[in-house]
């Protein structure tokens, strides 16, 4: 028996629809992972889900006793005492926070203790491994797999791939599932999308064999038949109303200068805070074109480290030597680079494009660009920053943990975009599929008892240092890319086909006056007394009538492309 189930769901935020007629039912066990584009509403479906949000319209049927706990994506800090003392007290200690927990990141891992602690039914998270170190990605990974069921709302696909045993994306308002875990969800994606793609392109070029039929006319006909026009009329409504994809954000990091062959050089460098050592005695050398991951637990000092390869930080032992020619781009963790109070297109110079044409590279629409950053979400901030961050040229890219708060196709855009990239990364991040993708080398944090403040330098990203170090990696599944289309090469006409195209008028203007005639026919006010067993003649013919002018109409197409000679794309 399913824990919940929705059915025909719709919800709005004003003019804009988050769920159109959606459904969907969870068993017990399963794990969802919930993916969908920033502002399509998945943190809207998962407060329905746990009752804090009413549906517009539809149904959503729970069983009996269902206990449901939601850990938002910026969630308030756990009253005390809804929880058994010692089960709260084990969590914290899995988590590792504290009892005053202040920061964002404390304030995520203290809510997740919290709910854990509660052991809910069905337990929906929001966005967890943002402010999470890799360890603690991976103890809610194994928490996880011990948990009845639940929704995870995340854009971190190794996460996905380990936890989730169905994907289910929410697109355009509908909600579509996909067996198995994200590199499963991929495979069957990009089929799906082929398929769509295919099934749109029929569409069209069905609405343009019909422009084309009227606009061309038949030899020895002088008016236009009244019910194509008509039909034609009905295609162009379809076709507007068809609700396309997306966007996607058009990325493009604007390359600085050349830069010195040396980026940095660190010898025996060492810093300390507070009688704790945050680096100890590392060597260290950046050259052009490097790409370098900071990988550590939180608190381990990776922006401290940042901030000493960019000379912003002097050491207190070591030396710091950098580079020529060095222009440097920042991404901030914090955000503090973006004023509250200017609005976005003030936030964002664009050298080469009108900043409303820039902006809406990164998904800003017009009406947008003129709302003060307060007003806008975790996403859009992330994109903001991106965008400005772009804008200017720049030889050395430094981005301490970019993916935060951003959808999966944004997060493989920006993957792209660093791949072009020819100057110098420096990257913080706990994506580990992310690291996978773009950095060369990984720098990770090896304090351990008695090792505080240690660095070591492996080649490779986060699978390949996990190698190097001797731990478990999971085989990474390759996803095939769809096959790209053929071209078949295109003949003359044949003498039989040469006859078919010069009857084919005739046979499209009798199947047509035979609709029409049918059509008045079944509007004729007496039409209804009939046997039901002639109405449902009536009605299997005008289908067949339908379908028969549409194989009519391709089939001409085909043979008016034959005969200019034009090759047509097979699918």
């Amino acid at each position: 028996m399913p824990l919940f189930t929705l059915a025909d769901a719709e919800l709005a935020y004003g003019d804009h629809p988050l769920l159109d007629r959606a459904a969907l039912s969870l068993e017990p066990g399963e794990r969802l992972g919930l993916i969908g584009r920033n502002g399509t509403g998945k943190s809207s479906l998962l407060s329905v889900l746990a009752g804090t949000a009413a549906l517009d319209d539809g149904e959503l049927k729970r069983q009996a006793g269902l206990r449901v706990v939601l850990v938002e994506q910026e969630p308030a800090l756990p009253r005390p005492g809804a929880v058994e003392a010692h089960k709260l007290e084990k969590y914290r200690h899995l988590f590792g926070v504290g009892d005053s927990p202040t920061s964002g990141g404390e304030r995520k891992r203290a809510a997740l203790a919290h709910a854990f602690a509660q052991e809910p039914d069905l337990l929906l998270l929001d966005e967890p491994t943002n402010h999470l170190d890799i360890d603690g990605i991976v103890s809610l990974e194994n928490l996880l797999l011990r948990q009845g069921a639940a929704i995870v709302v995340t854009h971190d696909r190794a996460f996905l791939d380990r936890v989730a045993t169905r994907i289910v994306e929410l697109d355009r308002g509908r909600l579509a599932s996909f067996p198995g875990n994200f590199s499963a969800y991929e495979r069957a994606k990009a089929a799906q999308l082929a398929a769509e793609a295919v099934v749109q392109r029929k569409f069209d070029r069905f609405w343009a064999q019909e422009e084309a039929w009227i606009r061309k006319g038949i030899e020895a006909r002088r008016t236009r038949n009244e019910g194509r026009v008509r039909r034609l009329e009905r295609l162009r409504e379809a076709r507007a109303a068809r609700r396309e994809r997306l966007g996607n954000v058009k990325l493009a990091i604007g390359q600085g200068s050349r830069s010195g062959k040396l980026v940095c050089e660190l010898t025996g460098v060492s810093k300390r805070f507070s009688d704790r050592d945050i680096v100890k005695n590392l060597d260290l050398i950046v050259s052009r074109g490097d790409r370098l991951g900071l990988i550590g637990p939180n608190g381990s000092g990776k922006t401290t480290l940042l901030n000493l390869i960019l000379g912003n930080l002097a050491p207190d032992a070591g030396e710091v030597r950098l580079g020529t020619n060095l222009q440097v781009a920042y991404f901030d963790q914090m955000r503090e680079q973006l004023d509250p109070d200017k609005t976005v297109a003030e936030s964002v110079e664009s050298p080469e494009k009108h900043v409303i044409s820039y902006l809406s590279d990164f998904l800003f629409p017009p009406r947008r660009i003129h709302s003060p950053v307060r007003m806008l979400s975790g996403g859009e901030r992330n994109r903001l920053l991106l965008a400005r961050l772009f804008a200017r040229p720049a030889n050395v890219l430094v981005l301490d943990e970019p993916t935060n708060d951003l959808d999966i196709e944004s997060l493989e855009l920006l993957e792209q975009a660093l791949q072009d990239y020819s100057g110098t990364l420096l990257l913080v991040s706990h994506d580990r599929a992310f690291l996978d993708n773009v950095v060369t080398s990984t720098l990770a944090a090896e304090a351990g008892k008695g090792n505080e403040g240690a660095w070591k330098e492996y080649a490779g990203g986060y699978t390949d240092y996990l190698r190097q170090r001797g731990s478990v990696v999971e085989e990474k599944v390759v996803v095939k890319a769809p096959p790209a289309t053929r071209e078949r090469t295109t003949l003359k006409l044949s003498y039989k086909e040469a006859r078919e195209l010069e009857a084919m008028p005739a046979e499209i203007e009798s199947l047509e006056a035979e609709q029409h005639a049918l059509a008045a026919k079944m509007s004729a006010p007496e039409y209804y007394r009939q046997p039901p067993d002639a109405l449902r003649a009536d009605q299997v013919r005008g289908a067949d009538i339908e379908r028969l002018l549409l194989e009519k109409l391709e089939r001409w197409e085909a043979l008016e492309a034959k005969k200019r000679g034009r090759p047509e794309a097979t699918s």
